[in-house]
């Protein structure tokens, strides 16, 4: 099974990395979600900023898919895999760096965010205030072997460069063979 998948990765090598980086984006924005809705871990604002990526990539990576079905330009095709690859590749930059200011390497930014306050429960403003929830950018909400949801983020986005550029060059050589052909 595990041959006979390898076999159709090399004979499709863009429908297998649209695949492959739709379904572990996918995956990822699932967790993330997991982790603030049923875990109860709110983002903060580079968490934020590192789910753009996915959002971007994972419609784009479908995109890719439709394309190889309805016979696109390879080299389309290889060049949408090359700005999945660009995309990912700053946004292990962003999840590197934000890991960094969890461990306290360096600084962060000087803004952080907290809960809105809820008027429609009542009370005066200051208490609502006094019960908000301050989210840090430089304190891991969680980690798993040492490493924070951040450091996670940069690995899997570099999986996804990795994958992405993979496609991508065996898509743009397929290209320039067939067009040298065609000549």
């Amino acid at each position: 099974m595990v041959t006979g998948l390898l076999d159709s990765a090399r004979a499709q090598p863009t429908a297998a990395a649209a695949g492959a980086i739709a379904v572990i984006g996918l995956a990822t924005i699932g967790g993330f979600f997991f982790f603030q809705y049923a875990l109860g871990y709110p983002p903060c604002p580079l968490c934020l900023e590192q789910r753009i990526a996915y959002y971007i990539c994972v419609p784009l990576a479908a995109m890719i898919l439709l394309g190889t079905s309805v016979n696109s330009s390879r080299k389309v095709l290889a060049l949408a895999l090359f700005a999945i690859a660009a995309a990912m590749l700053y946004n292990a930059g962003l999840g590197t760096y934000h890991a960094g200011i969890e461990y306290h390497w360096w600084a962060g930014p000087q803004d952080c965010s907290a809960t809105m306050p809820d008027f429609s429960k009542g009370g005066s403003l200051l208490d609502q205030i006094n019960k908000s929830r301050v989210i840090r950018c430089d304190e891991a909400a969680w980690r798993l072997f040492g490493i924070s949801l951040a450091g996670y983020n940069a690995l899997v986005s570099l999986v996804l460069v990795r994958i992405a550029l993979w496609g991508g060059l065996a898509t743009w050589r397929a290209a320039q063979g067939s067009s040298s052909v065609s000549q």
